[in-house]
């Protein structure tokens, strides 16, 4: 009987080390960023203005964080031909981002919500690297998207970047949904669901840069891609993002004005 009892406060004695060492991993762990070789982000010059001042530089794609939002306004990253691979990659789970110091919402709230974890740098986009596709995994790289949404339009959108980056050569992408007040949420953090989601894409560089801007409401469509094609200056008209800062006035002021589908082939 007495080793009974001992073995009871024995057990409950392990069961709340177990509890608490939990609710540390949970509060506290952040996890190593991969460690393999970094792939430099050669375009630095067309990253866009942070309106939230939390620019977090990954090996593999940058962004700015948005912690009202609970998601990135933005992530950019440059997709090269070599970047295309086939390796077969086994999904990890979702994690909190290391280096956002807010601390980048929890996939929980995303549990049991309807939409699904949607990638902005996709993971198909990093699958050359074990670790830059597990860096897509982070939670400040994924924004509530509904399924079909996801599965559908913004997928095949995803296909097309990277039959534009196989046959002419490295890319500039930034996208993100777009943040604004009042949108509805999900979970206990709040994470918003945007009504729109963008995508643009950079070719080219110095005075023959080219650019496409797409602007998708958030829902499921059989249109062409090229349907959804507008000029960056809607995009930033939207968003409140100043998107290509840094290059020369007048050449960001004609880039940014029209949209020119002629050297992109859907």
């Amino acid at each position: 009987m007495h080793a009974t009892k001992k073995n009871r406060r024995i057990y409950t004695l392990l069961l709340a080390i177990c509890m608490v060492g939990f609710w540390l991993f949970e509060n506290f762990y952040r996890p190593a960023s991969p460690t393999d070789s970094k792939e430099p982000l050669t375009t630095e010059a067309l990253l866009p203005h942070s309106n939230t001042g939390v620019v977090v530089n990954h090996n593999y794609y940058v962004l700015s964080y948005s912690e009202p939002h609970e998601q990135a306004e933005w992530v950019a990253y440059v997709l090269e031909r070599e970047h295309l691979t086939y390796d077969d990659r086994k999904r990890p789970y979702f994690i909190a981002d290391p280096k956002v110091g807010s601390k980048s919402a929890d996939w929980r709230n995303y549990k049991g919500s309807g939409y699904d974890r949607g990638h902005l740098c996709p993971a198909g986009d990093r699958r050359f690297s074990e670790a830059a596709f597990n860096e897509t995994f982070y939670t400040s790289n994924i924004s509530p998207q509904d399924r079909e949404f996801n599965a559908g339009v913004w997928n095949r959108l995803e296909k097309q970047v990277r039959y534009w980056a196989k046959k002419e050569g490295p890319l500039f992408v930034v996208t993100g949904g777009v943040l604004e007040e009042g949108l509805p949420s999900i979970g206990e953090e709040n994470v918003a669901v945007p009504k729109f989601y963008y995508k643009i894409v950079a070719k080219g560089k110095g005075a023959d840069l080219k650019v496409l801007a797409f602007l998708f409401p958030h829902r499921e469509s059989n249109a062409k891609l090229s349907r959804f094609v507008v000029p960056v200056d809607e995009v930033e008209a939207l968003t409140g993002i100043d998107f290509f800062p840094d290059l020369p006035d007048t050449q960001e002021t004609k880039l940014e004005a029209k949209k020119d589908l002629s050297t992109w082939k859907f």
